[in-house]
């Protein structure tokens, strides 16, 4: 597809690189040449130097032949207007825009059509729920939604004294005793797709497949310390703290929020009056202390820089916080989470560019194509979920029996509302939802990609 992508800045280019690579032909448009430069020189794309909301940048930029506009600057109204522009110069094209102001949030779902917006993307809001689904099962790292929710890929890291450590996974039913697989597993920054053989080690993360049902059983079975999150403190009081807040207060938790800008603690107080809104800095462990941390059932450092977030977030854990999670806005600083022990990690960046690959393969609307795609094991592996068709080849054939390409697994198969882990003699109908993982980004994009 001929794709244009407004704004060339952390979003911007990152979704540059991942559709190029997945074969699409790109065009970027920003008013800064050294943006344009880097990305050129980095990408297969296509440059356009200019104000994406202009009609003469945009017929600069091709839009009579765009599929596709993405408005990712780093300005609210100028996506709108760049989305509405590009509608009236070309009506049938879709158009995704970021909006991330919580003042436009209802005023953009009324006037969606006025807009001509085909997609709305708000990288904080999205961070916000990711974080909340989080909270709900503190002992899991990550979690990702398959099958309207029945079922879910979840992380968990191994321990020394986890049952995990030195299991091997043909053994893994005996141990936790509800119907679980592992689909992926991260090991000294590799991800791999195990097979039955596999012995679990000290350090791995681990991504399970289950059953949404399943989960408290897992963690219970595990010996996971998983007790209700009851009482939240947030350091950093951002637009990611702002939606986070009002989603906690919703579900009847306790929620303190530490902020050292005077004007926005005095905001958030007005727009938040059931919160604890408290003036400090929370790098300082002294602060931290006396305003309870070594009382609350977790901690979420929301600042905008992610050396701080990693240094409270260290200091939540040296205070025997049990779960702790830490916004990152840079996703390669993952690494450095790894080596210093924080487990549980959230990248608005990446939220906000997977959901709209979704969409963009969505978009594509061939025969087999996915429903839905998740990236997981720190972007080296995907999540991609599949509707069966009629045509579907090895419909009704054990598992056993069909051979998938090396680096993919079938990880789960629903059945209207029943959601099984298969084994071997398991099968796949017309109708089903399987959820493949495989190795690799951009490998599987229909469900016939799956089979040798």
């Amino acid at each position: 597809m001929n794709i244009i992508i407004a704004g060339g800045g952390t979003v911007g280019a990152s979704l540059a690189k991942q559709l190029s690579a997945e074969g699409h032909d790109i065009t970027l448009i920003d008013s800064d040449d050294i943006v344009l430069e880097a990305s050129v020189e980095r990408y297969d794309v296509m440059s356009v130097r200019g104000n994406c909301a202009s009609m003469a940048v945009l017929r600069q930029a091709k839009i009579d032949t765009a599929d596709l506009l993405i408005a990712a600057t780093n300005r609210d109204e100028i996506n709108l207007l760049c989305c509405t522009t590009a509608h009236g110069l070309k009506p049938d094209i879709h158009t995704i825009a970021r909006i991330r102001n919580p003042e436009y949030t209802d005023q953009i779902y009324e006037m969606r059509d006025v807009f001509a917006l085909s997609l709305v993307v708000n990288p904080e809001r999205q961070t916000a729920v990711e974080i909340e689904r989080l909270l709900k099962y503190p002992g899991f790292s990550q979690r990702d939604t398959f099958a309207k929710g029945r079922a879910e890929i979840v992380e968990l890291r191994v321990e020394a004294k986890s049952k995990l450590c030195g299991l091997q996974l043909k053994q893994l039913n005996t141990v936790v005793n509800c119907s679980v697989l592992v689909c992926a597993v991260i090991r000294k920054g590799e991800a791999v797709i195990p097979n039955g053989d596999f012995v679990l080690a000290e350090g791995d993360s681990v991504f399970f497949t289950a059953p949404t049902n399943n989960l408290a059983k897992l963690l219970k079975n595990l010996n996971v310390i998983s007790r209700r999150v009851r009482s939240v403190m947030l350091v950093g009081g951002g637009r990611v703290c702002y939606y986070l807040a009002q989603l906690l207060l919703r579900d009847g938790m306790s929620v303190r929020i530490l902020e050292q800008n005077e004007g926005r603690c005095r905001f958030l107080s007005r727009e938040l009056p059931e919160a604890d809104v408290l003036l400090g800095n929370g790098t300082d462990n002294n602060v931290l202390l006396s305003e309870g941390i070594s009382e609350c059932d977790a901690l979420v450092t929301l600042t905008g820089t992610d050396e701080l977030n990693m240094i409270v977030s260290l200091n939540g854990t040296g205070n025997g916080v049990p779960t702790v999670i830490t916004k990152l806005n840079n996703g390669e600083n993952r690494a450095i989470i790894d080596k210093l022990g924080l487990r549980s990690v959230v990248c608005p960046k990446e939220l906000c560019c997977e959901n709209i690959v979704r969409y963009v393969r969505a978009m594509q609307n061939q025969s087999g194509a996915a429903i839905s795609v998740h990236t997981i094991a720190d972007g080296q592996a995907e999540a991609v979920e599949f509707m069966v068709e009629k045509d579907t080849p090895n419909c009704g054939v054990p598992l056993k029996s069909i051979k998938t390409k090396d680096g993919v697994l079938i990880a789960c198969i629903t059945r209207g509302y029943k959601t099984v882990i298969p084994n071997g003699d398991s099968v796949f109908r017309a109708g089903d939802i399987i959820v493949a993982v495989s190795s690799g980004r951009g490998t599987v994009r229909q469900l016939n990609d799956i089979f040798a």
